[in-house]
């Protein structure tokens, strides 16, 4: 077949297949047929091909690897599909983000902030809750349909090449969605990427990048089965995205973390900059709409609020100025930034009397820290646990923590291929001498809970985003990809 160049722009007729066959290139990437002298007509991929198509290949956040090495993630054929498009990834002033929690909220202030000073900003970031749509955004807005479906259909040839030759071992689904990200930002000539990784770091699909600045969120234990048994060796995975020449910002750290990410810094030579010595702060209001803080950094003690709940979020804001600041992004962006900054999911309200929060914590660390934010910011009368989680969880570590807040207790599960079974869940929750309904699938769990909640008792659910998401699309009537 002949050669595809390019997505988004007219594609340049090349070579004749080994039929003979002429390929005419007649319209840009975005609306093409392609026309075959046999008359077949082969159209563009729809929305729900490209989807497909990613999910053919191998999905580690259905199917998790057996072990963090080369072997399962192999940066270099990353490296070769990059390439063969014209390396989108480099160009962009670059920030990458790892850590076990508030990498997410963490990318989504300074993206904010970035495009608040009116920066364009590609933010890449995962999973979803609702949509593969909502991983690459630019300036806020996910990514259309039919442009996902453009760039997908742009790469497919190149992607199939790679996985044919399999020099390196065969694409995953999270490295086409990564490529993609790099090719959309590419085409919309984005002057920032935001990168979240999704596993680790040193071996993540992300890592290819060339970053001016990276921040790494708090660190504890959470892929236990393939990053490590120990916080420092899960540590030393998350500081591989640690690059020589660029700013570190560091949220507070386990000590044992803290020392290899010191280690690391030394190494690479990096300016870095510490939450909880070189930047502070200090909560001075919250409501259930938001809260308002003060951060203290060399350039003096300056006021900043966000929707986002938890103390735990105004210590990511902190690390979020920090790194906006190193970044020479003035106040009135980064306090404009860190306002309009959203993430779903993560202690959100969902409606009131009866509230219902909902919270993706999905370790035993998140969901004492949910337990603290749930005494501190909430109050309510009775509270009804709803909890699912997937199968590679600490869901012992996150009972412990939650399961004394509640008066009543509901398990279920989502319709995640990894999720715990009902019945293991119940299991956990009898060994702390508790009792709970349960439910195989996430709406009836909700449903049943609301049905049972007064108007001054807290519904929260917890202990897995796709558990999050299912109860938003019930409570919200979200639409999800019907894939």
């Amino acid at each position: 077949m002949g050669d595809y160049r390019g997505f988004g722009h007219c594609f340049s007729l090349l070579k004749g297949d080994s039929r003979g066959s002429t390929y005419h290139y007649l319209l840009p990437a975005t609306h093409y047929s392609l026309f075959i002298d046999t008359g077949v007509i082969i159209t563009p991929m729809t929305y729900r091909e490209a989807i497909k198509y990613v999910l053919s290949f191998t999905d580690y956040e259905k199917l998790p690897a057996s072990s963090y090495s080369t072997a399962a993630f192999d940066l270099r054929r990353v490296q070769e599909l990059l390439h063969r498009l014209g390396d989108p990834h480099l160009g962009p002033r670059t920030v990458h983000i790892a850590g076990t929690k508030g990498k997410g909220s963490t990318a989504a202030m300074v993206a904010s902030a970035l495009a608040a000073a009116g920066h364009r900003t590609g933010l890449y970031t995962s999973p979803h809750l609702h949509t593969f749509r909502e991983r690459i955004r630019i300036d806020s807005e996910m990514i259309s349909e039919e442009e996902f479906a453009s760039i997908v259909d742009g790469i497919k040839p190149h992607a199939d090449a790679v996985n044919s030759q399999a020099t390196f071992g065969k694409l995953t689904t999270f490295e086409m969605l990564t490529v993609a990200a790099f090719a959309y930002f590419k085409k919309h000539g984005v002057e920032f990427t935001v990168l979240e990784t999704g596993l680790g770091g040193r071996l993540d699909a992300t890592n290819v990048c060339k970053p001016e600045l990276c921040v790494i969120t708090p660190i504890s234990l959470d892929h236990t089965e393939i990053l490590g048994s120990t916080v420092a060796e899960i540590a030393r995975e998350k500081a591989g995205i640690i690059k020589p020449g660029a700013v570190l910002v560091v949220a507070q750290q386990n000590p044992n973390a803290l020392a290899v990410i010191k280690e690391a810094a030394t190494r690479n030579k990096n300016r870095t900059i510490y939450a909880g010595s070189d930047v502070k702060w200090r909560i001075l209001d919250w409501n259930l709409n938001g809260q308002e803080f003060e951060i203290t950094t060399q350039a003096g003690t300056r006021r900043y609020g966000t929707t986002l709940l938890g103390r735990h979020q105004a210590e990511n804001a902190a690390v979020s100025v920090a790194a906006l600041e190193a970044l020479n992004i003035d106040y009135e962006s980064t306090f404009r930034g860190l306002a309009n900054a959203r993430w779903p999911g993560r202690l959100e309200i969902l409606q009131q009397e009866p509230l219902v929060l909902v919270d993706g914590a999905h370790n035993a660390d998140s969901a004492r820290r949910l337990r603290e934010a749930i005494a501190e910011y909430i109050r309510y009368d009775d509270m009804i646990l709803v909890i699912g989680a997937s199968s590679d969880k600490d869901i012992k570590g996150m009972l412990v923590e939650l399961a004394p807040l509640a008066d009543k207790i509901i398990a279920t599960k989502s319709k995640h291929p990894r999720a715990l079974p009902v019945n293991t869940l119940l299991n956990e929750i009898e060994k702390l001498d508790r009792k709970a309904a349960y439910y195989t699938n996430v709406s009836d769990a909700v449903g049943q809970a609301l049905l049972n909640a007064w108007p001054h008792d807290l519904i929260c659910v917890t202990g897995s985003l796709f558990v999050v998401a299912e109860a938003i699309e019930h409570i919200k009537k979200v639409p999800r990809d019907n894939i």
